[in-house]
């Protein structure tokens, strides 16, 4: 299949809103855990009731995930317009272009949380029962940070928030092998079968 695509430089709306409302709902899952919100009792929480209240609260893993979509929708696209069909994409560009836009960044954050881990600075010790600092490096490096925290606990907050990365770059990394593999009939029912789990796998369902 041929994609005809021209290099847009202008702003999509509606991603731009879908990136806003996502960036909303995790600022207020992380204010609601730490602070308990709602505060109540609350006008707001009596007027709306606590299913609602919970809904708007809670709900920053989903918004999580519309991160990780919209993501590969722009990726998607943007390889589109430079190469017109996906079978012509330079893999081994693609995979550096990704590699040298996160892992300066990356490295800089894992040397300041080392540092501030080997002098003490509370809040960025990694001092969890069977957690070290040079598992915790391999974990982010490895991009297994989630299933480091799975098999131990949580790292400390600034560490915690490496989950999501760990979890988009094995994304980026697998997905085009079960696209090759898989044939696409199989593919497509596996990815129904996936969305439609969601309401009884999400976290709480």
């Amino acid at each position: 299949m041929q994609f005809k695509t021209t290099t847009n430089t202008s702003r999509n709306f509606g991603i731009d809103l879908l990136r806003g409302f996502s960036i909303l709902f995790v600022v207020v899952h992380h204010l609601a855990m730490n602070f308990r919100l709602p505060l109540g009792p609350s006008y707001l929480g009596e007027l709306l009731g606590k299913r609602i209240v919970n809904g708007i609260s809670f709900n920053g893993y989903e918004s999580v995930f519309i991160f990780f979509v919209v993501s590969g929708f722009l990726i998607t696209r943007r390889s589109l317009a430079q190469y017109g069909t996906l079978s012509n994409l330079n893999w081994r560009s693609f995979y550096m272009a990704r590699f040298s836009r996160i892992f300066p960044l990356l490295a800089l954050l894992l040397i300041v949380l080392s540092v501030l881990h080997l002098v003490g600075v509370d809040g960025y010790v990694v001092e969890a029962k069977g957690q070290t600092l040079w598992r915790a490096l391999v974990s982010a490096l490895g991009l297994h940070l989630n299933w480091y925290e799975a098999q131990t606990t949580w790292l400390p907050a600034s560490w915690d928030v490496l989950w999501s990365l760990s979890i988009e770059e094995v994304f980026y990394l697998a997905f085009p092998i079960l696209c090759i593999v898989l044939p696409r009939r199989l593919f497509v029912v596996l990815l129904l079968a996936l969305a439609l789990s969601l309401p009884w796998v999400r976290p709480g369902g």
